[in-house]
């Protein structure tokens, strides 16, 4: 059975993060994820989780300065204790929040830094990081991230993923699986996620062009889901698009996909 949450940092954005929560309850979601939890406290967070009985599912690790452009640290020699700070602040909202999924960007290319000292570096911190989640029951995973979006992501393919995951060693290391992304960057969108599925973690839609709503684009989303469902599929798929107008009047394509 399809099982779709929130991303509460893509949807219901005319509201505070918090009131996020109770919007996507009211429209029938029952998980919910986000790209960062950490401006509220783990507490009043939990609070309003439990009120509308909600499971967070995913959220980032500390990604260094957003507002920047930076898109997570993870590769960049040079900030490995504060990657380890962000791990430690992540492991404490997961473990308060019930959360078991943690994912990793790993970061922009630097100019002037060979590539192998770059992923030599986003090595060892996962190696390290898979390790310590590890001991919390909590699962890691690394996100590929398209390059025309976000120009210069030194993980952009699941030829990246596995390259770095078998320099890493561990397996607590999977792979989250967006279909936008995926379909910007390489294709082939079912037979990939077929290839990998015993690695992914979690998947993530939107539609191209756009990353809209599913249904508004170029991928057959009905195809995908029903192949989901045929592959046996049965963690979470995370809706992180940019509603093309309100939230909730977009949500014809999951109701129609959960109906089936």
């Amino acid at each position: 059975m399809l099982r779709f949450d929130a991303n509460v940092t893509q949807l219901y954005t005319e509201l505070p993060l918090l009131d996020r929560l109770g919007a996507a309850a009211a429209d029938g979601f029952k998980g919910v994820e986000m790209r960062s939890p950490y401006e509220e406290t783990k507490e009043a967070m939990g609070e309003r989780l439990t009120a509308h009985g909600l499971e967070l599912v995913l959220f980032n690790f500390p990604a260094g300065d957003w507002g920047k452009g930076e898109r997570g640290i993870a590769c960049l020699p040079g900030r490995e204790d504060e990657f380890r700070e962000g791990l430690a602040t992540a492991v404490e909202y997961a473990t308060a929040l019930g959360c078991t999924r943690l994912n990793c960007l790993a970061g922009l290319t630097p100019a002037g830094v060979s590539h192998e000292t770059l992923e030599a570096t986003l090595a060892g911190n996962l190696r390290h990081a898979a390790q310590v989640l590890a001991d919390h029951g909590i699962r890691l995973q690394l996100e590929a991230i398209n390059q025309r979006d976000n120009p210069g992501g030194f993980v952009s393919t699941t030829a990246d993923y596995e390259r770095i995951a078998e320099r890493v060693g561990h397996d607590n290391l999977y792979l989250q699986y967006d279909f936008y992304h995926m379909q910007v960057m390489q294709g082939d969108l079912v037979r990939g996620f077929a290839r990998l599925q015993k690695v992914i973690s979690h998947v993530q839609v939107a539609d191209n062009p756009g990353r809209h709503e599913p249904g508004t684009g170029e991928i057959n989303y009905p195809f995908i889901f029903a192949e989901l469902e045929r592959l046996g599929y049965d963690g979470w798929i995370g809706c992180e698009y940019i509603p093309a107008g309100k939230t909730s009047d977009g949500l014809a394509w999951m109701r129609q996909a959960l109906s089936r």
